[in-house]
């Protein structure tokens, strides 16, 4: 199991809206991809990205996440207010999976493993062989004016 080391700038995170965001003390482990259904549905994608750190480590700066109870022995902790999907955990554990995009330093943390092959979808293997623009290229010049982000900053 490979440990992502401690680095306050890349330990704290939250959703988009910015109501609930929260800080982690304890080492990341086990950074993945699953592209199991239930995490296609969670996370409205190809698959869910997460890493894992112990309960005990991460504490809720600022509101709380809503709880969805995916199964029997799984809840998914998410936004209220913007819909982020924030976390997965295993009711009897004490570990917890934050969602990798949640981290306001997302780009710190490389999927290492995949879970749930069988519903990996057919367009996953060819997404790194698209065309791609910048977001900026795709807005008309009036509208870049328009465009104001109201997505939370990437920091407390």
């Amino acid at each position: 199991m490979v440990k992502i080391p401690l680095q306050a700038e890349i330990r704290s995170g939250g959703c988009q809206c910015g109501a609930v965001r929260y800080a982690i003390s304890t080492p990341f482990d086990n950074p993945h991809i699953c592209h199991c259904r239930m995490c296609q549905k969670a996370f409205g994608n190809y698959f869910a990205a997460l890493v894992g750190t112990a309960r005990s480590g991460l504490v809720w700066k600022k509101g709380k996440p809503a709880v969805f109870k995916s199964s029997a022995i799984v809840e998914r902790g998410f936004c209220s207010n913007c819909g982020t999907p924030l976390y997965f955990a295993y009711d009897s554990s004490e570990r917890i999976s934050v969602s990798i995009g949640s981290l306001d330093h997302p780009e710190a943390v490389r999927p290492e493993n995949q879970y749930g092959m069988e519903a990996r979808l057919p367009a996953f293997e060819i997404l790194h062989t698209l065309p791609g623009t910048r977001t900026e290229d795709d807005i008309p010049a009036g509208m870049m004016e328009q465009l104001k982000s109201r997505q939370h900053p990437d920091r407390d």
